[in-house]
């Protein structure tokens, strides 16, 4: 393992969120939509369930994009400021199935607040181990999806097995009609 598992997880969290921001369409469309992403990468606390919530954790997702494309010092300005921003100051917890783990905000804090500060968290290691390499966009053609390499060889270039099997059915493909002619 290269980070916590805390941070993996927050890793891939914020990955995953980016990722709602689609070129085809927006996968957080509406509150029911937050609410399954909520659910389905655990984050507890207070919720609002409002409308205003939604709009918060929407326009964090540029932001957080931003940490795939900037230089060390680049990401780390951006992760101190959302860390400021909220008000984060680091804790131990210990809740539901999980051990002893980081949170830098109150239960209470706004939705878009916890994720932004989660997220900056799992990268302050990500800078200090000097593991922005780890930092990719899909390899996958019409795929702009942000990932993290957490693979022990720094080979994971999709961000999911259809977009790599979409590229792999394409080569596939290619070759046979190279054969053909």
């Amino acid at each position: 393992m290269l980070f916590a598992h805390d941070t993996e997880v927050a890793l891939a969290a914020a990955a995953a969120l980016v990722n709602t921001d689609q070129d085809d369409g927006d996968e957080l469309p509406d509150t029911e939509a937050l609410d399954q992403f909520v659910r389905s990468w655990g984050w507890t606390g207070d919720r609002k369930r409002t409308q205003d919530e939604l709009e918060e954790v929407r326009a964090l997702r540029p932001r957080l994009r931003q940490l795939w494309y900037l230089d060390k010092d680049g990401a780390a300005d951006l992760v101190n400021e959302l860390l400021r921003e909220a008000s984060a100051l680091p804790q131990l917890v210990k809740h539901d199935v999980w051990d002893y783990h980081l949170h830098a905000t109150a239960p209470d804090a706004p939705l878009a607040a916890r994720m932004a500060v989660e997220a900056a968290m799992a990268f302050i290691d990500v800078i200090r181990q000097q593991e922005l390499g780890r930092l990719h966009t899909c390899s996958a053609e019409r795929c702009d999806d942000v990932l993290i390499d957490l693979s022990k060889n720094q080979s994971r270039r999709f961000c999911s097995t259809s977009c790599a099997n979409r590229t792999n059915v394409a080569a596939y493909r290619a070759r046979q009609a190279g054969r053909s002619d």
